[in-house]
């Protein structure tokens, strides 16, 4: 479309361009229904900082000490949030007393509203923690925590507390094009905060590209939830990860690749779960089961012979979940994987859709190997657990809040 038909259409009110059709620039009106960006985005800019409370530092001094956690909002069962949570509950476990606050809430009215909605759908002890729906009502803390860019920002502009640090679960500028928003998000790595990382890609890419320092948690399971099943038939079965609306799960490749392995294996039934793809075209003998409870997944992966997890970013809990089930995952290659999975516990592919189709028909074929890469993935899954990840991310922290303390009176 050129670009003068464009604007006739879009932006400028047809009586604003003369008879010739030119655009009369003086007179352009807005467009889009007038969406306010500078609303959407005046967080990015500097606000006026929260000075460091003095008194309040001396009150608790030698106390429990305090970490501020500042959270987006949570919808439900949100797999960012449960791990979030996750350590919360370590951390108070572990002595330290814990306050939530939620930044810029839209479903969420009060404070116990939000505890509410917290106490149906995620695993927090709700006795002990604090939780506020308003930023400015954050006090001072021994440690004050940022879990998304959007939250760093916020943690920026807060000097009233001792260590900032920031929970960084994936390298968020990946979720946009290149672009403000990957700006916006990657200038929060520039922040100065101490980095506690999901995974060692993360740690050695914000330590090496952006000079923050960093220490990591490894992933485990919920013992609870994901245990050893036993697949029922002898259909050949591949699940997969289908999450169209999230681009880094790789959606389209992971569709080629199954149609390839379907003209290949007709008989080979596909499980897409994650997302309702029922507007997709999808020609191959499928299931689509869309958001499937977490107490149902264990069994749903022991029915599959291999699952399909693909992750052009950080590695999800997918694959030692499926382990943990006796299944096997199949996962892309890359240090955001690697640094977990590899050629003995799971089966790795190119990002391609050709060598996905060649690796999970070849174990098709090859059953042994297969039950072979399966054990191993149990045995590795069953060595891994939270508590140990937790003491990590302790011991970070009061390390960062000692280090930090030493240089407490510059602050006033």
């Amino acid at each position: 479309m050129a670009v003068k038909e464009f604007v006739k259409q879009h932006l400028i009110n047809p009586a604003r361009m003369d008879s010739q059709g030119n655009i009369l620039w003086d007179q352009r009106v807005a467009g889009f229904g007038g969406m306010n960006l500078y609303d959407k985005f005046r967080f990015v800019m500097r606000q006026e900082k929260k000075p460091f409370d003095k008194e309040a530092y001396e009150r608790v001094k030698g106390g429990e000490k305090i970490i501020n956690w500042i959270i987006p909002e949570m919808g439900f069962s949100s797999g960012g949030h449960i791990n979030i949570f996750r350590f919360v509950m370590m951390l108070q476990k572990a002595g330290f007393k814990n306050r939530i606050y939620i930044i810029n809430p839209l479903a969420f009215h009060t404070a116990d509203q939000c505890r509410a909605f917290l106490k149906k759908n995620y695993v927090l002890d709700l006795e002990e923690i604090e939780v506020s729906i308003d930023v400015n009502e954050m006090e001072f803390a021994h440690a004050t925590i940022a879990t998304s860019w959007q939250t760093a920002y916020t943690l920026r502009d807060f000097d009233n507390t001792i260590s900032k640090f920031y929970f960084v679960q994936d390298f968020e500028p990946y979720f946009f094009a290149v672009g403000s928003e990957y700006a916006f998000a990657e200038n929060t790595y520039k922040f100065g905060f101490r980095g506690l990382t999901a995974g060692d890609w993360l740690k050695e890419k914000l330590h090496e590209e952006y000079g923050m320092e960093t220490d990591s948690f490894l992933f485990s399971y919920d013992h609870k939830l994901y245990t050893p099943g036993e697949k029922r038939d002898s259909v050949p079965r591949v699940f997969f990860y289908a999450r169209p609306v999230t681009e880094r799960r790789n959606f389209e490749l992971g569709l080629l690749a199954l149609n390839e392995i379907a003209r290949r294996k007709p008989d080979t039934e596909v499980i897409f779960a994650g997302w309702d793809v029922r507007n997709y075209n999808i020609p191959f003998r499928h299931k689509n089961l869309g958001s499937v409870r977490q107490d149902k997944l264990a069994d749903l992966y022991a029915q599959c012979d291999m699952c399909l997890v693909l992750s052009g970013t950080n590695l999800s809990l997918l694959p030692l979940e499926i382990m943990a089930s006796n299944s096997v995952a199949v996962c892309t290659k890359g240090a955001n994987s690697e640094w977990l999975v590899n050629e003995e516990n799971a089966i790795l592919v190119d990002f391609d859709p050709d060598d996905i189709a060649d690796k999970i028909c070849y174990y098709f074929e090859h059953r042994e190997e297969l039950s072979e890469v399966r054990r191993r993935g149990m045995e590795f899954a069953n060595v891994t657990n939270w508590e140990a990840e937790g003491e990590k991310v302790r011991i970070a922290i009061e390390k960062g809040i000692e280090e930090d303390e030493k240089n407490i009176s510059t602050r006033w």
